[in-house]
Formats: C-alpha cells, sequence, structure tokens
C-alpha cells in the first residue's frame, strides 16, 4: 500500500487536495489525525475545540501506528492530510519513515489574506510554514532525497497536468476521478469542518485560480517578508 502524508499549512487547497484523493476508488483519506491532541497539549481557543478533543484520538502511539498500518479494503492508496504545526515536538516521528511525505505549499499572501479574514492575530506559528520548512529538512535528511513539493496556484491553474505530474512523482497512475467530485460534506471530514470548509462543501472540483489584488494589511507585512523567505526556499523545489 502506498501511504500518503501531504504536509501542509492551514488556508491552502488542503481539503479540496483530500477531496481529490478521496474521489478515487482505490484510496481512503484521514483528515488532519493529530489535531485532537495538538488542541489538548497547546489549549489554543480553536472553533469547536472541546468537541475536536473529546471526540478525537489524544493517544500519539495509536495515531503513528495507524497512518503506518491502517488499511480498507479494496485500496491500495492511504492518503493523510496534514497540518505542519501539528506535528508537536512530543510526537515521535519513527512512522513516518513509512509513508511518502509530500508538501502542498501557497504562496504566503494568498494564505494571509485569507486567514486574516478569520483570525484577528496572525501570527508565523499559525500559518505553519517555519514548521513545513522544518519537517521538509527532516524528510530531506531522512531519505537523502528531495521530497515531493507542489504549490496550490499551480495546481489550480491546470489541476490535470499538475496532478499527473505528481503522481507519476510518487509513483501513482494519475486518475481523471480526482478532477471533480460531489458537493457536500463527507462522513470522512473532520467534525470541525462545519467552522472550515463550507467552501470546500460548496464545490465540485478545484476552483480556477485568481489573483489576489488586495494588500497585505500594514500589521502584516514584516511577517509576510519572514514568510516570503522560507516559501521560495519549497517553491524552487516544486514540480512543474
Amino acid at each position: 500500500m502506498i501511504r500518503i502524508a501531504m504536509w501542509s499549512g492551514p488556508r491552502n487547497i488542503s481539503t479540496a487536495m483530500m477531496r481529490a484523493w478521496e474521489s478515487r476508488a482505490d484510496t481512503f483519506v484521514i483528515d488532519e489525525p493529530f489535531y485532537a491532541y495538538y488542541l489538548s497539549e497547546t489549549n489554543l481557543d480553536h472553533p469547536g475545540k472541546e468537541k475536536v478533543i473529546s471526540e478525537g484520538e489524544l493517544d500519539v502511539g495509536k495515531i503513528s501506528h495507524g497512518l503506518t498500518n491502517e488499511e480498507s479494503s479494496g485500496c491500495s492508496i492511504y492518503y493523510q492530510k496534514h497540518i505542519t504545526h501539528h506535528l508537536l515536538d512530543s510526537i515521535d516521528r519513527s512512522w513516518m519513515k513509512s509513508v511518502k511525505n509530500c508538501f502542498l505549499i501557497r504562496d504566503p499572501k494568498d494564505m494571509i489574506l485569507s486567514y486574516s479574514k478569520v483570525h484577528s492575530d496572525l501570527n508565523m506559528h499559525l500559518l505553519g510554514i517555519e514548521e513545513q520548512n522544518e519537517i521538509f529538512e527532516y524528510v530531506r535528511d531522512l531519505t537523502g532525497e528531495i521530497p515531493p513539493v507542489i504549490d496550490a496556484r499551480d495546481v489550480l491553474t491546470n489541476p490535470r497536468d499538475l496532478l499527473g505530474k505528481f503522481c507519476d512523482k510518487i509513483g501513482v497512475i494519475f486518475s481523471e476521478e480526482m478532477l471533480s467530485w460531489p458537493k457536500g460534506a463527507r462522513d470522512t471530514d473532520g467534525n470541525w469542518g462545519k467552522y472550515w470548509y463550507k467552501n470546500v462543501v460548496n464545490s465540485t472540483g478545484f476552483n480556477n485560480y485568481t489573483p489576489k489584488t488586495e494588500k497585505i494589511p500594514a500589521k502584516y507585512e514584516e511577517l509576510y517578508s519572514e514568510c516570503c523567505l522560507l516559501y521560495e526556499k519549497l517553491y524552487r523545489l516544486r514540480i512543474k
């Protein structure tokens, strides 16, 4: 079985990407498996926090074991949607040797403009870009190879081409099933989906890329500059 661990920051196209993979007949998915543990450890005030924690798995050993051992009848691919800052230092990373670690990046301007609409005080940790770079370097050192990187804008601009190249890179046959899906919520969505997944729930495929014309709020200009340096490092290594 091919196990794909896709690492991205929030306010990316990570849920749409999960939809694309779940649309394949040969794939099953999991949505942010470390989220409940992350909230229980950080005590951050996220929407629906109590329910996420009470209904989620808090034993990271069980989570890691499932990520490397769980199977689903008739499926040969296990797609795992991970948010980078959920991988706290207290989580043993040995499980990562048994999965294909991949990285989904997005222009920090798009992330900040999107996230600032629902959060009034952004910082580097909330965007997860610093953690994404750290995990990328860890995987590169672990494998001795440059892990696959895809950029959200490239996916939205030409999903068939980019996903085809990505599938080829990880040894999977591309399927047209990845390009569309039925509108609506999924049982596989985390119970936090009602707070965050409105756009994806109403979608039937990847939206066309539309450049954002707004300016970065003045209070985030320094954060934006710091994020750009980290983003550009991975952007240069992306699949084109």
